[in-house]
């Protein structure tokens, strides 16, 4: 698998952003090391909070909750998947597959960080693979938080809005990082900002994650990730791990899934889920601090 390594000075004068990057490499399962960016906010001794962002974006999603979380004692950890952000991106969409991408996060978060009692706070593909490492990895969660994501098995069609997004992602000769998020958000971002979600991908080259993601959604039941995201449910409902639901208002993509997250989790009964006002699918973008204030409530509870 060839792998690139996007140059340091991408990254320079982020907005918002001066939170130190930490890398660490993992042992890839087919052989050779990765290596995975993240960042860290709060006492070492808190809480953790592990933060897994979505398509296309990266940890740079979380930092106007980074700092709430941490001055609430809470030790949050935002990664960067692999292929996006400061991690190494493999150079071809088929290095990328929903099964490897859930061993990435399983290696640095347990492996690695050696995470227990951890808090799963899961957006977009960030609930896609962080609901599985929870359903495969239940005892070391004290928490979810699903934030406009799900679990799809392909036994139920993705909405009308996903497809027109998966086929410009596909069809697209230049992907346009930043206008994607921005097409995500309620809120306008500024120029400065849709180019730090650019940052990580110097040319078409180091795309090859975001451009992977959407066709590794489960669409059919005979989908390579159907059996397992199965199994994942079955585990995930009869868990009594806490389950809570924050998402937006505004999100046409995953805002269905939040009744039936509600109505399914063991763990979501009895809990006082929040709706996000004035938010879109990048809830982060919208009203980061308010959400982190919901996931800072959740865990101290």
């Amino acid at each position: 698998m060839r792998l690139l390594r996007t140059p340091e000075d991408r990254f320079a004068d982020l907005p918002d952003f001066a939170f130190e990057p930490q890398y660490t490499d993992l042992s890839d399962p087919d052989g050779g090391l990765i290596r995975v960016g993240y960042v860290e906010a709060g006492p070492a001794d808190g809480p953790p909070v592990l933060l897994l962002h979505g398509e296309p974006s990266w940890s740079f999603l979380y930092r106007k909750m980074l700092p709430v979380l941490a001055d609430a004692g809470l030790r949050a950890i935002a990664p960067d998947l692999v292929g996006f952000g400061r991690s190494d991106k493999p150079a071809e969409i088929a290095d990328h597959s929903y099964a490897r991408h859930v061993e990435w996060m399983r290696r640095f978060s347990f492996d690695v960080l050696g995470l227990n009692d951890v808090t799963l706070v899961g957006q977009d593909w960030g609930g896609l693979i962080g609901l599985r490492l929870v359903a495969e990895n239940p005892g070391r969660f004290a928490g979810v938080v699903a934030a406009n994501t799900g679990l799809p098995t392909g036994d139920v069609d993705m909405p009308p809005v996903w497809h027109k997004f998966r086929e410009a992602v596909e069809g697209a000769q230049i992907l346009d990082v930043g206008r994607c998020v921005q097409a995500g958000c309620q809120t306008p971002l500024s120029e400065e900002v849709r180019a730090a979600y650019d940052a990580p991908f110097p040319n078409e080259m180091y795309k090859a994650g975001p451009r992977a993601m959407p066709g590794l959604v489960p669409t059919r039941p005979d989908d390579p990730a159907s059996e397992a995201n199965r199994a994942a449910w079955a585990t995930l409902t009869e868990l009594d791990v806490p389950f809570l639901c924050a998402f937006s208002d505004g999100d046409p993509i995953t805002g269905g899934m939040a009744p039936i997250l509600q109505r399914s989790m063991r763990g979501a009964g009895g809990l006082d889920h929040p709706t996000v006002a004035g938010a879109g699918h990048f809830l982060q973008e919208d009203a980061g601090e308010t959400l982190a204030e919901h996931v800072a409530r959740f865990v101290r509870k």
